[in-house]
């Protein structure tokens, strides 16, 4: 197909609009003496018509009227005409008034004369867009595969525009949720019916696709949405990613993938006092540790879109914080972004790191989370690392005066069974006991959780691993049950909770509601497109440390609730300067006492503690089965 050059085109377009200012001159005066001119004003029309000639040429090209293409203009093209005609019309009134003050020019004109010009420029400009639209999609209309937008929002409407330019798809239906708008017609697809008419709707258009585009609607509407689509038998479910997501508000197709089991359980977008955080983190030092981890990670990306004057991402592995480096280099950002390989419970060190940046946030996100490696032959470095390594860490900010330490804590250390659960419930205390210590300026705020989906080792990645392998799924337990939060979501509510707390307090989360796990295994399988029949779940038994649900307040909490609906605070057993010198005492003696020894230690000081006597396994034996405690774990409803 021939294609003319851009600069031809731009004269075409400026022919066309000056033409029109022309035609637009004339027909203001004809309306002004209802198509009766009189001679003389004629006469004046002919004489003016070279000044708004120059006068709305320049106004056309000072303001950018011909950057933009006719097949995309749109409401800036739109605004760019108004600014243009206006000062034209201001431009061409002065020369006549002032240069040639014989030439009579009724007031009328000079009001009628840029309304018809913004109808025509304007009009024509959108009328060649719907027919270029429409033959484009009339062009396609029979190729592509079928498929079904469900949903009515903006980017349902985008999506379409998207895919009728695109020869692979063919929308041939949309369908409303709702049912607002049935039988109404957008962008030339038809709303053909609800959730309930789909499998008809499909049938009829011999589909086998459809695209759920509703990401700024309720997670249980879009729940719905796919569970009515998978139904269907044979229907492949596609989705746009949830508004969280969508960094823009423009759809791309590279946007569009397949349904996920996190769609399944998924949660509604947080609403974060974003004046709050911004007070407490624009133009400040914030510094987190365990920054290369899940959670850690996505802490620092939530920071950064609050504009930090410096960012310190703290982590032990060299290799992950080159990792996280490698990602924050493709960004763009005026914040000072400082990567530091240190380990927490070296005390020089973080001492050093402190007093060299003086941050006003610190963000405590390291630990060690996996409960079966660290019930057994790792019990030492547990305790070493999440317990000691958190009392260097907080002990040092008290020190230099950082004024906010946030510890990121887990469902596990409520009424633990496991080593892990307790040593971070160790973590817990010894942030209240600095919290109680005498003049102390920092303000110490916990923030427990639960599972987090897509975390490094927690089971939906395993689930897909070994889907990917032919199966089998393992599971520890038939009603083993849990529950989940996206990481965005989790992290959101831990800076939330940083803006709010006064010192001292443990903030629990809303974790939602509980899933089976074997029910999330059977989903997953079915997301990829096969049953029961072709991947097998397997139980292997409980591992060592494991519960068959988690908690977030032991049995003598209860909690408190916050201005923010989604976290409460729990009224928890605290501890005070005296006890926390007793349990520095007894953790300088762990790493000589045999892991029996400590476990029984452990009682004491973490009373809530019931050890799990079941006998470390036989590694050289076991090594299929899965764990669904690694890294957090969830938790039962907040009352």
């Amino acid at each position: 197909m021939l294609r003319l050059p851009t600069r031809f085109l731009s004269l075409l377009a400026f022919f066309h609009d000056t033409s029109v200012v022309l035609a637009a001159w004339w027909f203001a005066f004809a309306l002004r003496f209802n198509f009766h001119i009189p001679v003389e004003f004629a006469r004046y029309i002919l004489e003016s018509m070279p000044v708004i000639f120059i006068c709305h040429g320049i106004a056309f090209y000072s303001f950018g009227l011909y950057k933009g293409v006719w097949r995309f203009a749109s409401l800036p093209d739109l605004k760019r005409i108004m600014r243009a005609v206006g000062f034209a019309a201001l431009l061409s009134a002065s020369y006549a008034l002032l240069v040639h003050p014989s030439i009579i020019i009724p007031r009328s004109v000079l009001i009628l004369n840029p309304m018809i010009l913004l109808l025509t420029m304007g009009g024509s400009r959108f009328i060649y867009r719907a027919w270029k639209e429409r033959r484009l999609f009339n062009g396609i209309a029979l190729q592509g595969k079928p498929v079904i937008v469900i949903g009515v929002e903006d980017a349902s409407f985008n999506l379409i525009k998207e895919l009728s330019k695109n020869p692979e798809w063919r929308v041939v239906a949309m369908i409303d949720p709702s049912k607002k708008l049935v039988g109404r017609e957008i962008m030339h697809t038809k709303v053909e019916g609800g959730l309930e008419d789909m499998a008809e709707i499909a049938a009829r258009h011999y589909c086998q696709h459809c695209m759920i585009a509703m990401p700024g609607s309720r997670h249980e509407k879009r729940r719905l949405a796919v569970e009515a689509a998978r139904k269907i038998e044979g229907m492949e479910v596609l989705t746009l990613p949830a508004m969280s997501d969508l960094i823009s508000g423009r759809v791309s197709l590279s946007q569009i993938r397949k349904i996920d089991v996190e769609d399944l359980l998924g949660r509604d977008v947080v609403q974060l006092d974003s004046h709050g955080l911004s007070s407490m983190l624009a133009n400040k030092v914030v510094l987190v540790s365990g920054a290369a981890g899940s959670i850690g990670s996505e802490l620092c990306r939530q920071i950064l879109s609050f504009h930090p004057a410096q960012l310190i991402c703290l982590d032990l592995s060299e290799y992950a914080l080159y990792t996280l480096q490698q990602e924050f280099d493709q960004r763009e950002t005026n914040t000072e972004l400082v990567y530091l390989v240190a380990d927490v419970k070296n005390q020089t060190r973080v001492q050093r790191i402190l007093q060299s940046h003086q941050p006003d946030v610190v963000l405590h996100a390291g630990a060690y989370k996996h409960v079966p490696m660290m019930e057994h032959f790792n019990v030492v470095e547990a305790l070493q690392n999440n317990a000691l390594g958190t009392y260097q860490i907080a002990a040092a900010c008290q020190a230099a005066g950082i004024p906010t330490f946030v510890l990121v804590s887990t469902d596990k250390a409520v009424n633990p069974t496991n080593v892990m659960g307790a040593s971070k419930r160790l973590a817990e205390l010894i942030c209240q006991g600095l919290q109680h210590a005498d003049h102390s300026s920092t303000r110490f705020i916990t923030v427990r959780f639960g599972n987090v989906l897509g975390s490094s080792g927690s089971v939906i990645p395993k689930f897909r691993e070994q889907i990917a392998h032919g199966g089998p799924i393992t599971i520890t337990h038939p009603d083993i049950t849990r529950y989940f939060m996206s990481i965005p979501e989790a992290t959101q509510l831990v800076l939330q909770a940083a803006t709010m707390g006064n010192g001292g307090e443990v903030f629990v989360l809303d974790m939602g509601t509980p899933v089976k796990i074997i029910d999330l295994a059977r989903d997953m399988i079915k997301l990829s497109g096969l049953n029961t029949q072709d991947i097998r779940i397997e139980f292997t038994g409980l591992r060592p440390g494991e519960k068959l649900y988690e908690e977030l307040l032991a049995d003598d909490e209860s909690t408190l609730p916050t201005s923010h609906e989604k976290l409460r605070i729990a009224q928890a057993r605290s501890a005070d300067a005296r006890w926390l010198a007793d349990l520095l005492e007894w953790l300088s003696t762990v790493p000589h006492l045999q892991e029996q020894q400590i476990k029984q230690d452990l009682q004491h000081w973490v009373e809530e503690y019931h050890p799990d006597t079941r006998p470390a396994p036989d590694v050289s034996l076991r090594g299929g089965g899965l764990s669904l405690d690694a890294l957090p774990s969830p938790s039962p409803h907040i009352h």
